[in-house]
């Protein structure tokens, strides 16, 4: 029977067991399938542009621009597995996330994403008297507008990585699967709040900046907060991700 009462073979209400994969609620699982894939995706691709795959250079293409895109697969990968999640164990993507932004949303993500800009640039101040102009100005935006050159077409295709999907796959990743998982675990939301801008400054891989990434991170979560939809966050971060996409366009 379906009814309040029912109880699964191990003892516990049925409701109590709703969401739950191997004990644990499915955002874990998929948040740890979406980073191993991420870390996977990664190695496989630096082992494949090193060349030393069959000895095939994708280098070697008439133009560079698709090659130093393929930097950004493993980071639009992140999403996959908590969508799936969602799919299979969850309610869809607008009941489990709140995914797409409403009004509010907007006016709360735009005005995160506005201070989280304002956090990082004033961390990232105090980072570059510790580390130095040339340790600072080493990060992915610069290699890839480095790599692509005026090329407008790919320019354009970069920053939109970075503006769109980039922050998509790392909401739902994050602020998505896992916050819900720990979340439906009963951890308390300053904690959840804290955890989630660790492994956001993680997913980033810049130790010279990884202050800087937590603070904007705790910027960005507390749209989800707020909240409680990942949609805020989403705009949070779209917002915060905006200047440097434009950047790209003045790199010389």
């Amino acid at each position: 029977m379906h009814g309040g009462q029912a109880e699964e073979p191990s003892g516990e209400p049925a409701a109590a067991r709703d969401g739950l994969v191997f004990g644990a609620h499915w955002g874990f699982l998929t948040f740890f399938a979406g980073l191993g894939g991420y870390h996977l995706a990664g190695l496989l691709l630096t082992v494949l542009v090193s060349g030393r795959v069959d000895e095939f250079d994708p280098l070697e293409l008439p133009e560079l621009g698709p090659v130093i895109l393929l930097a950004f697969l493993p980071n639009v990968l992140l999403g996959l597995a908590p969508v799936a999640g969602s799919r299979i164990w969850g309610n869809g993507l607008r009941a489990d996330f709140g995914i797409l932004p409403d009004l509010r949303d907007l006016k709360i993500g735009l005005a995160c994403g506005g201070f989280a800009l304002l956090v990082g640039y004033l961390l990232n101040l105090v980072l570059l008297g510790v580390y130095g102009t040339e340790r600072m100005e080493q990060n992915p935006l610069t290699e890839l507008a480095g790599g692509i050159g005026d090329n407008a077409g790919w320019l354009v295709l970069a920053a939109l990585v970075v503006v769109l999907a980039a922050p998509l796959t790392e909401e739902i990743l994050v602020r998505g699967a896992l916050w819900n998982g720990l979340e439906r675990h009963r951890v308390p939301p300053w904690v959840i709040l804290v955890l989630t801008a660790l492994v956001f400054a993680y997913i980033h891989s810049e130790p010279a900046r990884t202050l800087a990434l937590i603070g904007q991170g705790l910027v960005i979560g507390s749209a989800r907060l707020i909240t409680g939809r990942v949609g805020a966050s989403l705009v949070a971060h779209a917002a915060n991700n905006l200047p440097p996409a434009l950047l790209l366009f003045a790199s010389p």
